[in-house]
């Protein structure tokens, strides 16, 4: 009986990503043998001690356990889902991407997809990737967003963005272009206001702008400078007024924006369309990915890449992920945090990445995300909840193997464990990797447990690697007198003065406090381990006596 209630342990806990549910193993028992219903309130002892040793395990110790005692099973572990990239046309030896953020703060989860599938690409086709900072919009602009997004960057990708521009350097270039457009009579200077404009758009009518001859647009040009009030004028390109689109109809190019710039002292400003298909052909992008919305803005850049007989980028498109309850708005985001609602960028509540990466996310998690996520043009909704189950699974496969183990224990009580002997304790710092080192514990009959874990008289409990007892009393050492009756396995710590105090930053901000193993008081800030029986952590600070963790997932 218990082999059968292993087995179907081992093969819940392999799908669900290491851990077993009493319930689910309850109803395998119940469809293997529909007569057991009658004895399941006697089994459920040895069914709940069977699913917390499972769950005990690695997520590869239970496969192996598992091909051990039901080999069959593990065919039907859940699908694997597509790994790898589409191939991408035109294709060549010389492939350029892009991924181009404003600066009104930093990278968020959805900048994390984009610009994870243009690395992706670079990768996959040895190419070149840019990071181009869009920022010729002076009235969102986040001055400390310039480091952040260059930081966020270069952390998702691994520091491989081969450039970074930022658009604000280059605005002698846009406007050199933009002089020769209306020189070649493919814009003009535009004095209607939008009012007007709109209503003649709509009924297909040139602006009576549009027939300036071109040395007297050229001189309205130069005039934008320093002599046309804010608000009088606009650049248009020249399109087909016919279009089927009114928003395609002659579209604006340039304004006159007088708000404070954190870079540089300027008035006139180029509009996103034209900046972008000025950048992407002086810097040879021959692929853009990037949000559907822009399929569009795409088409108003091809008038400027046909007018100046250039190449238009290979562009592909993803469909809207709604991330429904996550906050992505940077200007929102920023509001609260200048509330004081959050404690800046880097607050732990944020799906921000500068925050996810403090909790000891790893890029390679998000790009194995992105990886399954491709390319494609359909939207879709993705709850917090399913996010996270996601990049958390991702997480766990890449700290698995790399976090060392430490007990921590949270809301410490004293247990007094009567005639228990002097023991010299040693725990392999990882489980699978033997060479990596031992932590020793020297310990006697008082020892620290949480408050959490229940302990109910006449049943034989565990102290994890350690002794068993039943009754506040000393039972034995041996795992194996456990493993007939015993009730729970619990992590402990033994009362002792080189103990150090822990907090852990919870996910909703809030501080749980304990008690360490003093082996922590050596890790290094930034060291992403294990607690036994919690969960991943990453070492954030000391605080004068206190060691502070901020917790990523179980």
């Amino acid at each position: 009986m218990k082999d059968l209630i292993r087995k179907y342990a081992l093969q819940n806990a392999v799908k669900h990503e290491g851990k077993a549910v009493v319930g689910s193993v309850i109803g395998a028992l119940m469809q293997e043998d529909p007569t057991l219903k009658v004895r399941i309130k006697d089994l459920s002892k040895n069914i709940v001690m069977i699913v917390n040793e499972v769950n005990s395990l690695s997520l590869e110790d239970q496969i192996k356990q598992l091909q051990e005692l039901a080999p069959e099973l593990l065919k039907e572990k859940v699908k694997e889902k597509r790994h790898g990239l589409k191939e991408l046309s035109n294709s060549s030896d010389k492939m350029v991407f892009r991924f181009a953020p404003s600066p009104s703060g930093p990278m968020h989860v959805g900048h994390a997809i984009v610009l994870g599938l243009n690395y992706l690409y670079k990768q996959k086709y040895d190419g070149k990737l840019i990071l181009r900072i869009e920022d010729t919009n002076p009235e969102n602009i986040d001055p400390t967003a310039y480091t952040a997004l260059e930081t966020d960057g270069q952390w998702i990708t691994n520091n491989e963005i081969n450039e970074i521009i930022v658009q604000s350097d280059r605005l002698q270039i846009y406007y050199d272009y933009c002089e020769r457009l209306i020189a070649i009579g493919k814009a003009y200077v535009c004095k209607c206001s939008s009012e007007y404009f709109k209503k003649l758009v709509d009924q297909k009518i040139a602006c009576p702008c549009r027939e300036v001859p071109k040395q007297n647009q050229l001189v309205e040009w130069q005039r934008m400078f320093n002599e046309t009030k804010q608000g009088s004028a606009v650049v248009r390109i020249k399109t087909d007024l016919n279009h089927k689109n009114p928003a395609m109809r002659d579209w604006p190019a340039m304004r006159i924006n007088e708000q404070h710039h954190p870079r540089v002292n300027a008035r006139v400003w180029p509009l996103m369309n034209l900046s972008v298909a000025i950048d992407d052909h002086e810097m040879e992008v021959t692929h853009t990915i990037r949000a559907k919305e822009h399929m569009d803005n795409a088409k108003r850049q091809k008038y400027v890449l046909d007018y100046f007989g250039w190449n238009d980028p290979t562009h592909l498109f993803i469909g809207r992920i709604n991330f429904e309850g996550m906050n992505l708005s940077t200007s929102q985001t920023r509001k609260l945090i200048e509330a004081g609602e959050y404690e800046g960028w880097q607050d732990i509540r944020l799906p921000f990445l500068g925050a996810l990466k403090r909790r000891g996310y790893q890029p390679e998690a998000f790009l194995k995300f992105v990886e399954e996520l491709g390319i494609t043009q359909n939207d879709k909704t993705v709850t917090k909840e399913d996010f996270f189950k996601t990049l958390n699974y991702h997480n766990k496969q890449i700290l698995e193997p790399v976090s060392d183990r430490y007990f921590f224990v949270q809301d410490p009580i004293k247990l007094l464990v009567k005639n228990a002997p002097s023991c010299d304790v040693e725990i392999n710092l990882h489980p699978e990797f033997i060479a990596r080192g031992v932590r020793k514990f020297k310990t006697s009959d008082e020892f620290y447990i949480s408050k959490k874990d229940q302990i109910e008289n006449n049943k034989l409990y565990r102290l994890m690697d350690c002794l068993n007892f039943k009754n506040g009393k000393f039972d034995s050492l041996e795992y194996e007198n456990y493993k007939k009756t015993g009730e729970a396995i619990i992590h402990w710590l033994p009362v002792s003065d080189d103990l150090v105090k822990v907090s852990v930053r919870m996910p909703d901000n809030k501080l749980v406090y304990g008690f360490g193993e003093s082996g922590l008081a050596n890790l290094k800030e930034g060291s992403v381990i294990q607690f036994e029986r919690f969960g991943f952590v990453r070492f954030d600070k000391r605080n004068d006596d206190i060691l502070e963790f901020w917790y990523a997932h179980n």
